[in-house]
């Protein structure tokens, strides 16, 4: 009966159609479809700068205002052979994965001790309490008290804005796993630091990572604002010297190489993240 009940959920999952297919014509339709939806992608992304560009070289608005794509090409070529654009999405980069992954690192394992302790939670609870709702711009001028302009107070701003939200992202993850499978984990003899490694954790992983993504993005806007702040490189600093001298090409191509790095960065992710829940993919 269970095993009955598991393939009408499974099969739940897909198409009914889709469900009678031998096992090679569902992988072909996935992949024909995965391929259509990344034609319909680049389509629209083709579509939208055409659109953009074809505004720009009609003068229907101004380049001060929205210069067009052609424009940012021109300033991104030359930032590229000075070696000014690479320069400063490696050193915002480094700085947002330096300081992402030290939050992560004293974040995750926090979070699972109190996801699975009370006495734990009920200590540092109040302090969570206390430090979440302050914003990460907050932090900065105190940064620059404790640590000056370099680059350690970049990571800590990065540490001090993704550190919070974490936390509370791998404590609800934690929270959510069934508790009867730990219960039976438990009455089958599994000490209290197997229940955490070969159950809680599996099980809390998949909502963990999916908080990671979120603080990730959260990690890019402290970087942005502390270089704006105090920074001699970076695409925070690019956009706000571009304001300075009023070129705007330039602010648009920090936000896109923003957005870029961060589109990279995010694939990337998406394949830890298969080698560490393949389950998860194999579900979907």
């Amino acid at each position: 009966m269970s095993v009955d009940i598991e393939s009408a959920r499974l099969t739940t999952d897909v198409p009914a159609a889709e469900a009678e297919m031998p096992t090679e014509n569902a992988d072909l339709l996935s992949k024909l479809r995965r391929y259509r939806n990344l034609l319909i992608s680049i389509f629209s992304v083709v579509t939208f700068i055409s659109v953009w560009e074809l505004v720009g070289r009609l003068g229907l608005v101004s380049p001060v205002f929205l210069p067009s794509p052609s424009l940012i090409y021109r300033e991104g070529v030359m930032l590229f052979q000075n070696g000014v654009i690479q320069t400063d999405i490696l050193a915002s980069t480094r700085r947002v994965l330096v300081g992402f992954g030290i939050s992560a690192a004293v974040a995750v394992p926090l979070g699972l001790l109190m996801g699975t302790s009370e006495t734990l939670k009920a200590i540092f609870d109040p302090i969570l309490s206390i430090i979440r709702p302050l914003p990460a711009l907050s932090w900065i001028p105190l940064s620059m008290l404790w640590l000056g302009i370099g680059e350690s107070q970049k990571y800590a701003i990065v540490f001090m804005g993704a550190f919070a939200p974490t936390l509370v992202y791998v404590i609800d993850a934690t929270r959510r796993v069934d508790p009867l499978v730990i219960k039976a984990a438990k009455n089958l003899g599994a000490s209290r630091l197997a229940v955490l490694r070969e159950v809680i954790l599996p099980g809390a992983m998949p909502n963990i990572i999916s908080g990671l993504k979120v603080v990730l993005a959260v990690a890019w806007t402290c970087i942005i604002s502390a270089e704006m702040v105090g920074a001699s490189n970076g695409l925070g600093y690019r956009i706000w010297s571009a304001k300075d001298w009023g070129n705007t090409p330039q602010v648009l191509l920090g936000m896109v190489g923003i957005s870029l790095t961060v589109l990279v960065i995010d694939t990337i992710f998406k394949k830890v993240e298969e080698k560490l829940i393949p389950w998860e993919r194999n579900r979907r």
